[in-house]
C-alpha cells in the first residue's frame, strides 16, 4: 500500500489488462473479504488516477503471445508476458510482482527490472 500511495500519473503505468484482473480477483475471492462489483469498480478507478494505462495493439498482443508461445510460456503466465511487455513499451524502469519466478522466464530484459514490493 506504501508504494501504490506514492504512485501517480508521472512516474507510474500499468497495463490495461491488469484492471481486469485486479477486478476478477476482488469480486471472486472468499467471503468476507470479496468486493461487490461497485466496490471493485472504485478500486479500478483509484488505479486509473494514479497510473498510467498503457495497452498494446491489436499485432503487438499477438505478437506478445505467439513469442510466448515460442518460448514455451503456457497458462496464466501469458498475462504476464503481456503486462512485461506494456512495461517495456511504457520504459519503466521497475516491474513490481511477488510472481518474480513467471517474470524471470520472460527474458533479461524483463528480469533485470523486477523488484518485489516490501511489505
Amino acid at each position: 500500500m506504501r508504494l501504490f500511495v506514492r504512485c501517480d500519473l508521472q512516474t507510474a503505468s500499468c497495463a490495461s489488462h491488469s484492471l481486469a484482473e485486479v477486478y476478477a480477483t476482488l469480486t471472486r475471492i472468499p467471503a468476507p473479504h470479496r468486493a461487490s462489483p461497485d466496490q471493485a469498480i472504485k478500486c479500478l478507478r483509484e488505479i486509473a488516477n494514479r497510473f498510467r494505462l498503457i495497452s498494446l495493439e491489436g499485432a503487438g498482443y499477438l505478437s506478445v503471445i505467439q513469442n510466448a508461445a515460442a518460448n514455451e510460456i503456457v497458462g496464466g503466465t501469458v498475462y504476464d508476458a503481456l503486462i512485461a511487455a506494456c512495461a517495456l513499451q511504457a520504459g519503466a524502469d521497475h516491474i513490481y510482482t511477488w510472481n518474480v519466478r513467471h517474470f524471470e522466464r520472460l527474458g533479461p530484459e524483463v528480469a533485470s527490472r523486477l523488484l518485489v514490493p516490501v511489505v
